[in-house]
């Protein structure tokens, strides 16, 4: 079983914002790139688990954000800029995943949400609102490969599951729009 491995960074657990974990010149852009390769490698054990014998995993980041020294022996690594569609996907694969994904722009509760930029507020192909994820699918597709699992923040999942019902999703973080206080200011709050 041939498997594609499309990576993403800001849907992996632990990347909190764009500034400090989505560039090189973030001050914890090399721990974004650790925990990204890091999950990447846990979906890998399960995909060999699952009977893989073949997985090609896509660096998806902008600026990149697989460190292929701590990537899986057993997997093969495309990147390097610039990447173009279809991004080394074709026919030959079984099926696909996407690791790491972020809901589309605007997203209710989607956690550092864009949709290939942070200038497009949404992107609709025959009238349904997609975003990174559905373009990846998409394109998946159009080869005949499946994707199969998602993970990434819980809206970015909910996202897949709108557009595949019956696919397989791992929520690795969710957004809050809530602001927790620490005892003491709560405590001296007036209203």
């Amino acid at each position: 079983m041939k498997v594609y491995v499309m990576t993403d960074q800001e849907g992996v657990a632990g990347v909190l914002n764009f500034d400090d974990y989505g560039s090189p010149t973030g001050r914890y852009y090399e721990v974004a790139r650790e925990l990204t390769t890091r999950e990447t490698n846990a979906a890998i054990e399960g995909l060999l688990e699952a009977g893989a014998t073949e997985i090609l995993v896509v660096d998806g980041h902008g600026h990149g954000s697989i460190n292929p020294q701590l990537l899986h022996p057993s997997a093969k690594l495309l990147a390097g800029r610039p990447l173009g569609y279809p991004f080394g996907c074709d026919k030959s694969f079984d099926a696909a995943i996407i690791i790491g994904q972020h809901a589309k722009s605007n997203a209710d509760s989607g956690h550092l949400s864009h949709t290939g930029s942070t200038s497009i507020e949404d992107l609709s192909i025959n009238g349904v609102s997609v975003g990174e994820m559905g373009c990846n699918m998409l394109f998946a597709a159009y080869f005949g490969v499946p994707t199969v699992m998602v993970s990434g923040d819980k809206a970015a999942c909910g996202e897949a599951r709108a557009l595949v019902p019956n696919i397989e999703v791992a929520p690795v973080k969710e957004a809050s729009n809530t602001v927790q206080l620490p005892v003491s200011q709560r405590n001296n709050m007036r209203v």
